[in-house]
């Protein structure tokens, strides 16, 4: 995904592309889906942390899109930006160096987030 690509596009098509693979991909998929899904509704932990805890897990896996889908979820959970901060050094610490052009990326969507006044510290 291009990092022109807004949040509201990627949203969309990723609404989009899960539909689909809803529809056509089996019991499987969709059990699957719903086991990913209900991982990060509140519990012993916030949803806010289970989101920042997928972050960190993207950046150190290098997958651009999961990055931004969980860095849209932690924002919407209320991450700031120090917990920010915190969370992209603990990608870097675990992942090395390999992340790095995935957490320049994750630095970009997040000040998109302050540029559009959305953001909170």
């Amino acid at each position: 995904m291009s990092s022109e690509k807004s949040r509201r596009s990627f949203q969309q098509e990723r609404n989009e592309l899960n539909a689909l693979v809803l529809e056509e991909g089996g019991v499987g998929i969709r059990r699957f889906f719903n086991l990913d899904h209900s991982a990060y509704n509140e519990g012993a932990l916030s949803a806010k942390t289970k989101e920042m805890l997928g972050l960190v897990a993207s950046l150190v896996l290098r997958c651009d899109d999961c990055i931004f889908y969980h860095l849209i979820r932690a924002k919407e959970e209320g991450m700031h930006d120090e917990e920010f901060r915190e969370v992209m050094n603990i990608g870097l610490v675990v992942g090395g160096s390999i992340v790095i052009p995935h957490l320049r990326k994750a630095f970009s969507r997040w000040e998109q987030f302050k540029d559009k006044g959305e953001n909170n510290e």
